[in-house]
This record gives C-alpha cells, sequence and structure tokens, in this order.
C-alpha cells in the first residue's frame, strides 16, 4: 500500500480520536459536573460576571491543550489517547517538551474552570478527585507502560521533563534516539 495508504490511516486515527474524544470528554467534563452541580446546593446563575469570564478562560485554555495534544498524539505518535489505541512513537515535543502529561493539565484546567464560573466548592472537589485519580493512573498504568514500550527513550525523557510543574523553557535534552521532539 506504501505512501498511498498513509492518508487512509491518519483518517482513520483521527475517526478513533474523536471517539476517545467526545465519549470520556463528554462523560468527565460535562455530565459528572452536571451530576454534582445537581447534588449539591450551587445554582447555574450563582458565579459573577468576573468569575464567569476567568472561568470560560480556563476552560477554552484547558481544551486547546487537550486538542493540541490529541492532534501530536494522531500526527506524531500515529495513535491516539486511548489506551486501546495508544501512540506507537513517543512524543515529546511541543507541549509534551514542557511537562509530561500535558493533556492531564489541560483537564484540571477545564475541571478548575467549571468550579470557578459557577463558583461551586463541590465542582472544586470534583477537580481535586479527577486529579488525584488520574495522578494515580499516571504513575501505577501508564509510565510503567510507557517504560516498556519506550525503554531508553522514556527514561532519558524522564529524567528531563517534569510529570506535573511545567518549565517556562522547553527541555531538549531528551531529544534524539526515536524520540519523537520538536
Amino acid at each position: 500500500m506504501g505512501d498511498r495508504g498513509r492518508p487512509w490511516r491518519l483518517v482513520s486515527l483521527l475517526l478513533r480520536t474523536l471517539l476517545f474524544a467526545v465519549v470520556v470528554p463528554g462523560s468527565v467534563f460535562v455530565l459528572g459536573p452536571i451530576l454534582v452541580l445537581r447534588s449539591s446546593d450551587a445554582r447555574w446563575s450563582a458565579a459573577s460576571d468576573a468569575s464567569r469570564v476567568v472561568g470560560i478562560a480556563l476552560i477554552v485554555f484547558g481544551a486547546a491543550v487537550m486538542l493540541v495534544c490529541a492532534l501530536d498524539f494522531v500526527v506524531r505518535g500515529s495513535g491516539t489517547a486511548a489506551p486501546y489505541d495508544p501512540p506507537r512513537r513517543l512524543v515529546s515535543g511541543r507541549l509534551y517538551a514542557h511537562v509530561r502529561n500535558p493533556m492531564y493539565l489541560g483537564g484540571v484546567a477545564i475541571l478548575l474552570g467549571e468550579a470557578v464560573a459557577f463558583r461551586s466548592h463541590a465542582l472544586l472537589l470534583y477537580t481535586a478527585v479527577a486529579w488525584a485519580l488520574w495522578h494515580l493512573a499516571v504513575v501505577f498504568v501508564e509510565e510503567p507502560g510507557l517504560r516498556r514500550r519506550f525503554g531508553a527513550d522514556y527514561e532519558a525523557y524522564v529524567r528531563e521533563v517534569p510529570r506535573w510543574l511545567p518549565r517556562l523553557r522547553p527541555s531538549t535534552g531528551y531529544a534524539g534516539g526515536g524520540i519523537e521532539g520538536e
């Protein structure tokens, strides 16, 4: 099939990413917060204009981060964010050169934005629980899997790029040896 099959593989990856990008975020970022708000004493109109603006800015920022990461998984990693269809190449460029888990940080920004927009302590707690669960998934599932799949390249990446607190300047000390960098 050669290069003629590449466009179809890319379309297939994009469709699989879209499926995962609708189901999971819909549950975590829409359904979950709605259920939390409905079960708490928060009201949809409780937020001030300023908190709505800040909240919406965080939501848009988080969604943009997640979109960039999802596209990098498809284009640079030849895979998706879905655990059943992970990237075939280690993605370490762009946002991943600043922090190892930018997609999760984008998710935290979305949830935090919802908590701020609705001025909801219940959503703030929901955000903390989501981050704690994501942290456990990263430490006990994702990182061991990445170590098995990418070996020394991933180990070099781990030594240079922090897990959660982004570096302002991208780290480039790990670039090379099969790692997809900038």
